[in-house]
């Protein structure tokens, strides 16, 4: 007798809605539509002869039998990547499909020269990528939909390794005979007020630049935030502020037809670039081989 089995995208979509507890936010963070998913934990239910929902306006609550469900679900989603990567390891290093999770100030400035390199050392790489920001990635990562990701350090991460591949010092940007700042001749502590530009709250970027920028009063910092290093660095042209600007991008068209200069900082003033895998997984040498990959010659 043949059973009809969930499938792992079912088991998937189940797994985000019992830590997201909202039908919206859980089918959001599976990039899927709320009806598609809904209907894909209606068809679980119904396949699986049990409720594993309880529904009303306010709010979701899973059933006793759904957290058990959940539970093991996860450990089966567990063993079906540990079989396709015992598959793996009879094939060659770095061929086949690999998902790379990378946020949005990385992605633009190191994937250009680091694509064409990978192609040409493995041409039986099937690279997919996924552009988002660390929590999304990290996210994804621990559900089993990403391999591996390219992230900013530190960053509060479990149950994880990580290689560091080199520093990625910051610089300060203003506009050209900005009206804020002597660039040549400045003290952090000594800026105007709310004159510090930075990306919104979710973007690495900018808790590492308060960190590393030793920027101790938060009164330097403006209100008005950008969602993107575009936007930012418009808004430093318009000398609307000043703000800090990781090295891998000052040579990338980001700052082309602009009026902004920039200037290094202290030597302690960076951000670590990394790569992040699930504690544990049996592809840890194909990462590190990745990982040569990335790493500036020398490092």
């Amino acid at each position: 007798m043949r059973l009809n089995l969930p499938t792992n995208r079912q088991l998937q979509y189940f797994i985000a809605l019992e830590k997201h507890r909202h039908f919206g936010k859980a089918a959001e963070a599976c990039f899927v539509s709320q009806p598609a998913f809904s209907v894909a934990i209606q068809e679980l239910e119904s396949l699986l002869n049990v409720q594993l929902v309880d529904r009303n306006k306010k709010q979701v609550t899973i059933t006793a039998i759904g957290k058990a469900i959940a539970t093991q679900a996860r450990l089966a989603l567990t063993d079906m990547e540990v079989i396709i990567d015992i598959a793996r390891e009879n094939q060659q290093p770095l061929s086949g499909h690999l998902s790379l999770g990378v946020i949005p100030t990385i992605a633009p400035f190191l994937l250009p020269e680091l694509l064409p390199r990978l192609r040409k050392s493995f041409p039986k790489l099937d690279l997919f990528l996924h552009e988002d920001q660390t929590e999304r990635v990290y996210e994804l990562m621990m559900q089993g939909q990403l391999d591996v990701i390219l992230i900013a350090l530190p960053y509060r991460l479990r149950g994880v390794e990580s290689l560091s591949l080199f520093r990625d010092n910051f610089h300060l940007a203003c506009r050209k005979g900005s009206r804020l700042i002597d660039p040549e001749n400045y003290v952090i502590d000594n800026l105007p007020e709310e004159s510090v530009l930075l990306l919104e709250d979710g973007h690495c970027l900018r808790d590492h630049a308060l960190s590393a920028c030793k920027i101790r009063s938060l009164d330097k910092v403006s209100k008005i935030t950008a969602s993107s290093l575009l936007t930012l660095v418009q808004m430093v042209d318009a000398d609307l502020g000043v703000t800090f600007i990781p090295e891998m991008a000052l040579h990338s068209n980001l700052l082309k037809h602009t009026h902004i200069i920039t200037r290094p900082l202290a030597k302690n003033s960076f951000r670590e670039i990394g790569l992040v895998w699930r504690k544990g997984s049996r592809r840890t040498k194909e990462f590190k081989l990745l990982a040569g990959q990335i790493q500036p010659k020398g490092e």
